[in-house]
């Protein structure tokens, strides 16, 4: 497996600098790095950092935020991954990670797929040539973000299947499915194919493998099986220092 950091959730207690940040990922023996927003980083110091370690940057996040189950938002987005896009090549990035949105009062459920398989399509539109894959992401509604509309990474991927784009993926967190009861194998089946990018964390408390109760070894590898080849963010927040965290991480982990 190939670890991607996190750098707005790892590596925070010990320093407020996303590119000294990216330096002690690099001291830590990962072997890529990954961030969200662009627009609140020093990009000038970023791309200093990466040159000077050689890590990867495995993923950002697609700006806007947007609610894409919401047809008059697509446009505010759009213009934005425009932006992202320019940003992730500039900076070697091949995933742009995104959100669907909430789930809205008084709209039909099949109304906000419709309009989010939408948003995906011409999201390839965008992307197309450009070699960088937009990863959907399912959030959990029970911890994390109450009200969050793709919950489901079957929903996920029927939206993938819909979509049929190659510039279209899934960026499927083992944390959020997990804690929303999903059991990986099965909900992800025949069609990980889709898998842009995979994210983990533990649970309770979303911190280090090892510090909850998830058994992620075994989905780990089982993707491995499947033919992801691609990163794994630790997308965690450290209990104590992060080089403990990731000690223990390893440790579980084998």
């Amino acid at each position: 497996m190939r670890f991607s950091a996190c750098i707005d959730m790892l590596f925070v207690p010990e320093t407020d600098d996303p590119a000294q940040r990216i330096r002690l990922a690099k001291a830590a023996g990962l072997d890529a790095v990954e961030f969200w927003l662009w627009s609140s980083k020093d990009l000038d110091t970023i791309r200093t950092a990466l040159g000077e370690t050689g890590l990867p940057l495995a993923g950002i996040v697609a700006e806007p935020f947007a609610e894409l189950t919401r047809e008059s938002d697509h446009d505010r987005f759009l213009a934005g991954l425009e932006k992202s896009r320019d940003v992730a090549k500039a900076l070697g990035a091949k995933v742009l990670i995104c959100q669907s949105g909430p789930l809205l009062a008084g709209v039909g459920r099949e109304q906000q797929r419709a309009a989010l398989t939408r948003a995906m399509s011409r999201s390839a539109d965008i992307l197309q040539g450009s070699g960088i894959r937009l990863g959907l992401e399912p959030l959990n509604d029970r911890v994390d973000h109450p009200g969050y509309y793709l919950t489901s990474t079957r929903e996920a991927l029927d939206i993938m299947d819909a979509v049929d784009r190659p510039e279209i993926g899934l960026t499927y967190d083992l944390y959020h499915s997990m804690v929303m009861g999903e059991v990986p194998e099965e909900v992800i089946g025949d069609r990980a194919r889709h898998i842009a990018h995979v994210h983990l964390a533990d649970h309770p408390g979303r911190n280090q493998p090892g510090s909850g109760g998830l058994d992620l070894i075994r989905p780990l590898r089982w993707l491995q099986e499947q033919g992801y080849d691609g990163y794994v963010g630790l997308e965690f927040r450290p209990t104590g220092s992060t080089v403990d965290a990731l000690a223990q991480m390893r440790e579980t982990l084998g």
